[in-house]
């Protein structure tokens, strides 16, 4: 079971370039889905949100040990699909994020530094 993630979020497509976001989106689909089934991540997700007044989109949530997403971040081709992302739509964001194991051990810090400098 995977203990960290990736959130990879993104705003609005950037005008006139609409189509080539379609693109990038789906290649981004088959470097997450090679890697997950070469084993080289435990999973992702592909999300696109409804209208809410943010400028949050959609997102991909990939999901995999520490290792596993080192080494896909440090990849050439997350490298060039970043780069072609950014290309194509706004405030492209790559976030670290803690789950299932990982987001037990991560509350266990937060509880401490809570003891450790006091709750208000």
């Amino acid at each position: 079971m995977a203990e960290s993630a990736l959130f990879i979020g993104w705003g609005a497509p950037v005008r006139g370039r609409e189509a080539k976001g379609l693109d990038v989106f789906g290649e981004a689909g088959q470097v997450f889905g090679g890697r997950a089934q070469e084993g080289a991540i435990e999973s992702f997700d592909a999300v696109v949100i409804g209208p809410h007044g943010g400028d949050l989109y959609g997102f991909f949530l990939v999901r995999g040990s520490r290792d596993q997403l080192a080494a896909l971040v440090a990849s050439a081709d997350f490298n060039t699909l970043t780069t072609r992302a950014g290309m194509v739509v706004e405030r492209l964001g790559v976030v670290p994020a803690w789950v299932d194991e990982g987001l037990q051990e991560q509350l266990g810090v937060f509880q401490q530094a809570v003891q450790e400098l006091g709750g208000l």
